[in-house]
């Protein structure tokens, strides 16, 4: 047993109300239940959060925001405590989802920002439902192309290797492996994508290992990774994004200044600097600033 299973871990309406003003919600759409946490007030902006993270993951950036804007940090299909189906995580059906929800909730037009997996879902979103999307900002993860069939079976010396692309395409396996033991997965993720390996701290893991520690919790999140060759596909056939589009990178920069010039007619690119995957976590003041500013120029 290691330092996070010794941890008390408070529930997500407990989480949501430790940030102020913030509430826990689940709404229902495409026949499915999710979960998102909100607060603030003004145009509305919808965080997607990407593996192995929930909500929680933007909870250094969200109260900052929710003093300009409306924030909506939501548990995508299969996170948290939404729900977990057997199948539709193509990220367009995930868009699908999302969009439902900004309609139920009357949202109008909404800026939506993706972080990981949860890119990959706000660049659908933007693509397929314009009349829905002021603004898109991706975070260090482009949209999934072709280039991730030729990503290499063995590790490159000196980098670190993204087994786990290859390992959440197994069906089955996963979950039973690692059933009450994600803590150390979420261990080798957190300490090789980060810079500063203590900004994802103790709590936060104990937060992420809840969601991922059960059966369901793991084939879910690994749906996400089945999809991508569907996803792939599915890329190829949206027209490019024509709203603003803001690419914020740390350790991956260079991905999103390389593809989302190929996806959009508005793109502004920033790049944060020492840091790692996980920019809400390593440098939170740094990100709120530069979507602040982004958001504010292309309101004038």
């Amino acid at each position: 047993m290691n330092e996070i299973d010794n941890l008390q871990i408070p529930n997500d309406k407990e989480l949501a109300e430790s940030l102020g003003s913030f509430k826990s919600k689940e709404i229902q759409v495409n026949g499915i239940t999710l979960h998102y946490v909100e607060g603030g007030q003004g145009e509305p902006l919808i965080l997607l959060p990407g593996w192995p993270e929930t909500w929680w993951s933007y909870h250094k950036i969200m109260p900052e925001l929710a003093k300009h804007y409306y924030v909506i940090s939501l548990d995508i299909r299969g996170m948290g405590i939404s729900s977990t189906p057997e199948a539709g995580y193509r990220k367009k059906e995930m868009a699908s989802d999302v969009a439902e929800m900004v309609i139920k909730l009357n949202l109008g037009k909404i800026h939506i920002a993706g972080h990981d997996i949860g890119a990959g879902i706000a660049y659908s979103f933007a693509a397929l439902y314009p009349e829905l999307t002021a603004s898109l900002i991706i975070m260090d993860t482009p949209p999934v192309d072709e280039s991730l069939y030729k990503l290499p079976m063995l590790p490159v010396p000196g980098m670190f290797y993204p087994w786990w692309l290859a390992f959440n395409q197994v069906s089955k396996l996963p979950e039973k492996i690692l059933q009450g033991r994600i803590s150390f997965v979420l261990d080798a993720i957190f300490d090789g994508l980060s810079i500063k390996r203590d900004a994802v701290n103790a709590f936060d893991r104990s937060v992420y290992a809840r969601t991922y520690n059960t059966a369901s919790g793991i084939r879910a999140s690994n749906g996400w990774y089945k999809a991508f060759a569907a996803d792939i596909e599915d890329n190829k056939h949206f027209k490019k994004i024509e709203v603003p589009v803001l690419g914020i990178g740390g350790s991956g920069y260079q991905m999103i200044k390389d593809i989302l010039p190929t996806l959009t007619t508005y793109l502004k690119l920033r790049e944060i600097e020492k840091c790692g995957h996980f920019l809400q976590s390593e440098k939170p003041d740094e990100l709120i600033d530069i979507i602040k500013t982004f958001l504010m120029e292309i309101k004038k």
